[in-house]
């Protein structure tokens, strides 16, 4: 099961940079980012987008607005290039050939 869960967070979290990487000035927020990662599939709470995206903060792949509940995030460089398959991290799911 740890690894299931260990996957299941790797999957999340590229599916949160492929999103930001499409959306206008890479930047969403934690509440449009639940509905993303249910509608492709991997099943998450706010609780695990808010992780995931602490996850992603200390590793230099986002930088995050805290207003109250209300998280904005914005990709960085780094995590455009994570997400394009362009650099790699072995704590973020690798997209597949066509991006």
């Amino acid at each position: 099961m740890a690894n299931y869960i260990k996957t299941v967070a790797k999957h999340r979290r590229l599916t949160i940079l492929r999103f930001l990487k499409d959306s206008p000035e890479y930047t969403s927020n934690g509440s449009i980012l639940v509905e993303v990662c249910n509608d492709f599939g991997v099943t998450t709470s706010h609780d695990q987008v808010a992780g995931a995206l602490e996850w992603l903060k200390a590793n230099e792949m986002v930088v995050l607005d805290k207003n109250d509940d209300f998280i904005v995030v914005s990709a960085t460089k780094y995590g455009i290039e994570i997400a394009k398959g362009i650099s790699v991290h072995e704590g973020v799911k690798r997209p597949g050939p066509e991006g």
